[in-house]
């Protein structure tokens, strides 16, 4: 049973999706592409280059999270920077391109001088997935070409239209990490990647200007959800897997193997779904009249 994958952005969320590929796995299904946002981008490249989901837990599990955003000569403006992430991508994937992945993968960025979004499916994996990561004014910009690329969720947190590009004639699974609507939060949620103590850091919390930064996150948070469930309405991908992973800082440190416990459980409660969506009726109806590639923008 062959499906193609939208990972979505989630940050620290993100160490879910790899639980949800061992499920698939598990049950016999066959990812034949795969298209990532942010996180989902990180997990979705390293599935296409190979890596299984355990290897991906059992590497990613014995990573020191608070050294991953130092910064490094050359970034861009940014409160934190990719240094450390930068180091681990490297040991990964080393000089590895899109070209030699074992399957059809894109990531998905936005070009923030022209205010569109951006499908990296071509050149150095480290490149795109460093791009598709750069969350605005928390990371730098990554520069490819004449584009100034930022985190693809800014636009696509889910890139569904881009994963059934790469499989048109397959039923498309979306990773959905983003909180529903009308959940409230706040920004300690958002979580620390820091070594500082919890009373400091609540402390902080609560000058004026942290606390319109509050404001200010949870402003955009809200457009975030709405944009995520709006671009699932447009693109209606065929099922829908939604970890429960709401109580997780973006930045968070976390035990990496509760969280993909946590896509596991997920997905073993979409699996009716997703039966139901690659029965053979609806394969068929699929193959003979599905709308065909969509070309967002060009890398």
């Amino acid at each position: 049973m062959d499906i193609a994958l939208a990972l979505g952005g989630g940050g620290s969320r993100g160490f879910a999706h790899i639980g949800v590929l061992r499920r698939l796995e598990e049950e016999g299904y066959r990812v034949r592409a795969v298209a990532g946002t942010s996180a989902g981008g990180i997990v979705g490249t390293l599935y296409a280059a190979g890596y299984t989901p355990d290897e991906m837990e059992a590497r990613l599990s014995k990573l020191d999270q608070t050294k991953l955003f130092g910064r490094s000569s050359g970034e861009g403006p940014s409160i934190l920077g990719l240094g450390g992430a930068t180091r681990v991508l490297e040991e990964f994937f080393g000089d590895l391109t899109f070209e030699k992945l074992r399957l059809p993968c894109a990531v998905v960025a936005v070009d923030i001088k022209s205010a569109q979004e951006v499908i990296l499916s071509e050149g150095c994996v480290v490149d795109a997935v460093l791009a598709t990561c750069a969350i605005p004014a928390i990371f730098p910009p990554r520069l490819i070409g004449e584009h100034q690329l930022v985190d693809g969720a800014t636009l696509d947190p889910v890139p569904v239209s881009v994963a059934r590009s790469l499989a048109p004639t397959l039923p498309t699974v979306a990773v959905v990490l983003t909180p529903l609507l009308g959940r409230k939060r706040n920004l300690l949620s958002l979580g620390f990647p820091l070594r500082i103590p919890t009373p400091i850091v609540e402390r902080l919390y609560r000058l004026r200007l942290a606390q319109a930064l509050n404001i200010y996150i949870q402003a955009t948070d809200a457009g975030a959800r709405m944009l995520t469930e709006l671009r699932l309405k447009l693109d209606a991908p065929d099922v829908i897997v939604r970890p429960d992973v709401e109580g997780v800082g973006l930045l968070e440190k976390v035990d990496v193997h509760k969280i993909i416990r946590l896509g596991e459980q997920a997905m073993d409660a979409a699996l009716t779904d997703l039966e139901h969506a690659t029965a053979w009726p609806n394969r068929l109806r699929r193959k003979y009249f599905s709308p065909g590639r969509r070309i967002l923008s060009d890398p």
